[in-house]
């Protein structure tokens, strides 16, 4: 799959910055899903995930921000 995300497979987001895209799951019925990238503003360690909505992707993230000691 071709994304604004990534160049050659690697991911373009830069540090303290998120990105995602929709995407449809061709499951039936259909429905779609979020790919979610943020890169750690302190670490620039990646965070991914996909999830049904943007609002569960930005959860998990802060969770994972919690889990690292880091805040966003």
């Amino acid at each position: 799959m071709a994304t604004k995300m990534t160049v050659n497979g690697v991911s373009t987001t830069q540090k303290g910055q998120e990105q995602y895209e929709t995407f449809s799951v061709s499951t039936r019925p259909k429905r779609t899903a979020v790919q979610y990238d943020y890169r750690s503003a302190e670490t620039g360690e990646l965070f991914t995930c996909v999830r049904p909505t943007l609002a569960q992707c930005r959860l998990q993230r802060d969770q994972w921000l919690r889990q690292k000691g880091l805040t966003n």
